[in-house]
């Protein structure tokens, strides 16, 4: 067996068992992203000599029994989380060539966990776009078909791991940003409650939709993962006092008992016949598997998400990416007349298109007149909408939806057409809205491209997502399949 294709789980009964090294595991993914990077342009930043570094201290750590499950297996991690000594682009200009001081927490409980970094992962500049084509360096490519996008704005770290250039990664997720990648590229992503998992070191969008969560080969593994980086942060002012489940214990592979939901509103118009008709086949799936499937479930407020979504975050950007002012950190022009035009030409030409798109925007809906006129009347939006999950969560245990209208579509083929490009997100982006945890796993295929399946569940329900999405799993070989690359 090829070391790099292998998933967390039996890369660490491999470990465990020292039937192989993490040195010898590290250099074989380091390998394969020699091998195939240059095609898909996954990594902004790789990490080589660390990650070899790191696998040393790892096998010792084995050796002398301190090992934890993680230990000693690679990963990468989006570029948008802050890595102490290590650049941390946000595949920005603005922020090219920013070397944190910091770990952001999630970064540190890996590195506790005995994580060895490969690399930090290509991604829409400070997250924002749904393609991973906003990135100011290059784009990434979907490995399935190299002409078309992996999604975005995780589409780095999506690809990576659907292209064996590492074992796990995590992303971040504001509107759809770690799942709509996830099945693009046929890998499961999860975002788990707002809140489950710290923010704290991660590099601010829209604050109140962030959330951080892993990317993985199967569900086993996302459980395993999250078991790492989920619980309270006292770093994070909204970081939720909960204690952590052992998530793998809702790793069983039958539905007896769960009641599950499709929201009606979630099959759009235009949406692609193939992904409405992979959902129906796997719901059926999920019967056989002994769930009970509601047809009759309605979230008409859904309808008003994309609106009081590209409001909110917009609005929280134009705050949140004020400080990239030329003085503090960062690009900075020098050559200018005073402050105010050196400070115009640094985000002038420090932020790419869509990111100054979203800045004005958010601007524009934040200012004297117009403010309760759009913010406040998408925050509305927003309690009808939260409302609305919170009602229907009670009648069933979970929603299943398309994660994406359509599958992957053609690199350039949406650039010039934002709104079509918003579109993309209309099945993901309503999560985040309510806070809720959303999963997305491998459902299908149409003409060979990835179709995903989307699982909602309740506030801190992510037991019942995996429990859900495992079972799937177990009964289908989608997630085994890998791209012709």
């Amino acid at each position: 067996m090829d070391l790099c294709q292998l998933t967390i789980h039996q890369a660490a009964e491999l470990l465990r068992r020292r039937e192989v090294s993490s040195v010898e595991l590290t250099r074989a993914v380091l390998d394969r992203i020699e091998k195939v990077d240059s095609r898909v342009r996954a990594f902004v930043t790789i990490t080589e000599d660390m990650a070899l570094e790191q696998a040393k201290e790892a096998d010792r750590r084995i050796s002398d029994g301190t090992a934890a499950l993680l230990t000693g297996i690679p990963a990468a991690i989006k570029d948008n989380m802050c890595t102490r000594g290590i650049r941390t682009t946000c595949s920005s200009r603005m922020l090219e060539n920013f070397v944190p001081p910091y770990d952001a927490t999630v970064v540190e409980r890996l590195h506790a966990a005995g994580m060895v970094m490969v690399g930090k992962t290509n991604m829409d500049e400070f997250a924002m776009g749904s393609s991973n084509e906003h990135s100011a360096f290059f784009p990434t490519y979907n490995p399935w078909d190299l002409s078309r996008v992996p999604g975005g704005s995780s589409g780095g770290s999506a690809v990576s791991v659907a292209t064996d250039a590492t074992i796990y990664a995590i992303g971040s997720d504001t509107g759809g940003s770690i799942r709509q990648p996830a099945g693009f590229c046929s890998v499961v992503g999860l975002k788990p409650t707002y809140g489950r998992v710290s923010r704290y070191g991660l590099v601010a969008f829209a604050s109140s939709l962030d959330q951080i969560g892993p990317l993985t080969k199967d569900v086993t593994d996302c459980a395993l993962v999250m078991n790492v980086i989920a619980g309270h942060d006292s770093r994070d002012s909204t970081s939720l006092p909960y204690p952590v489940p052992d998530y793998t214990e809702s790793l069983v592979p039958d539905l007896k008992g769960v009641r599950l939901g499709v929201p009606k509103e979630y099959f759009v118009e235009g949406m692609q016949p193939e992904v409405a008709q992979a959902i129906r086949s796997a719901t059926v799936v999920l019967e056989e598997l002994g769930a009970t499937v509601d047809w009759d479930v309605s979230l008409p407020h859904t309808r008003y998400g994309l609106a009081a979504y590209y409001i909110i975050a917009p609005s929280e950007a134009s705050a949140n990416l004020a400080r990239y002012d030329g003085v503090k950190y960062g690009f900075s022009v020098k050559e200018a007349e005073n402050m105010w035009d050196a400070m115009e030409k640094t985000k002038g030409n420090g932020f790419g298109p869509e990111v100054k798109r979203r800045i004005m925007l958010g601007t524009y809906a934040l200012s004297a007149g117009y403010y309760d006129a759009y913010y406040l009347k998408a925050l509305r939006v927003r309690t009808l909408i939260r409302r609305e999950f919170e009602e229907a969560l009670k009648t069933v245990d979970a929603l299943v939806t398309p994660t994406s209208p359509t599958v992957p579509f053609k690199i350039g083929e949406k650039l010039d057409d934002p709104i079509q490009m918003y579109l993309s997100d209309v099945c993901t982006l309503p999560i985040n809205i309510a806070g809720v945890p959303g999963i997305s796993v491998p459902a299908g295929f149409a003409d060979g491209l990835p179709i995903g399946m989307q699982i909602i569940g309740r506030p801190l329900g992510e037991e019942v997502l995996l429990r859900v999405a495992y079972a799937y799993e177990q009964a289908t070989d989608w997630h085994k399949r890998k791209p012709p690359l």
